[in-house]
């Protein structure tokens, strides 16, 4: 496997940074903008060169040499963008990363933690959807090579990691928090964790669907019904006065059917006993809801 075994550190910072301005660099003015612009595209056609090579030839054949030869650079120019040649199969990813990093930051106190988190991950999803037969090619390579699903898997803890540690960063500060949070509570970053896990988890489920598809579809549709799921099963109603963007959730707001559930399972006592329930990776989110729902109903029953 091609990998940059020493570097300087101008080009081990490369992929973290590439397209960020230097230092000292003024970042709206044309200059800042049009190199910028030209990072992106080099990373690009790298990125073009080696899903071209890999399709055509293999991924375990072909060399970083092949790759910056098709993109027409040096071999050294290719490690000035990426580490190895796995990494180029996502050039898209350092950047991502930055802007929804920027997106949590900025987000209004007011805002639901969690639905911030949703916005975040749509980020990602639009990196994919804005280029469909890329993206659909690319999750062909992955599923044959177990070397790019497990570079997969690290990119997407990256983000689930970036959520968790805003969802806790939020028990921190928070004046208003979701029922069921408590701040300073032994189960703050149980549950920090577990909703940042189940957002990537609804975004994966929804990616891997649109891929499998085609790239066909309105895959965004798709992920604001997940989040809605989501929503009505761990977290019943947002904390009073806060406020999704664009709505305000009124303080008091009643809740029921499953949301009801919802609220009744935060606010469960310690000694409650545990239910484990089993589905099937596939399955859709609403079918898995149903079944938890059944095995609460049969539990209490029994």
């Amino acid at each position: 496997m091609d990998r940059v075994q020493s570097a300087s550190p101008q080009h081990a910072a490369g992929p973290r940074g590439a397209d960020r301005p230097a230092p000292g660099a003024p970042d709206g003015g044309p200059g800042g903008r049009r190199a910028a612009a030209q990072r992106q595209q080099m990373r690009q056609d790298l990125a073009t060169a080696a899903m071209e090579l890999f399709a055509s030839q293999g991924y375990e054949e072909t060399t970083v040499d092949q790759i910056a030869a098709a993109a027409g650079v040096a071999r050294r120019t290719f490690f000035r963008y990426f580490r190895s040649k796995e990494e180029a199969i996502f050039p898209d990813h350092d950047d991502t990363l930055v802007r929804v990093a920027d997106l949590l930051a900025s987000a209004e106190p007011e805002e639901h933690p969690l639905d911030v988190v949703c916005r975040g991950i749509k980020e990602v999803l639009r990196m994919y959807a804005s280029t469909p037969a890329v993206s659909v090619a690319r999750y062909q390579l992955i599923r044959q090579v177990p070397a790019l699903r497990e570079r997969e898997i690290a990119v997407v803890a990256r983000y689930e990691r970036l959520f968790t540690r805003y969802l806790l960063g939020r028990f921190d500060t928070a004046d208003e928090i979701p029922p069921g949070w408590q701040r300073g509570g032994e189960d703050d970053s149980m549950l920090a964790e577990v909703s940042a896990a189940a957002v990537v988890a609804a975004h994966n489920h929804v990616l891997r669907r649109w891929l499998r598809a085609g790239g066909r579809g309105d895959v965004e549709a798709q992920l604001d019904h997940s989040f809605e799921v989501i929503r009505r099963t761990f977290w019943a109603s947002s904390a009073p006065g806060a406020r999704r963007r664009g709505s305000l959730v009124a303080p008091g707001a009643s809740v029921t059917g499953l949301e009801a559930a919802a609220a009744s399972a935060l606010s469960a006592s310690p000694g409650g006993e545990v239910l484990i329930t089993v589905a099937r990776t596939d399955a859709p989110l609403d079918v898995v809801v149903d079944s938890i729902r059944a095995a609460l109903t049969g539990a209490g029953e029994s």
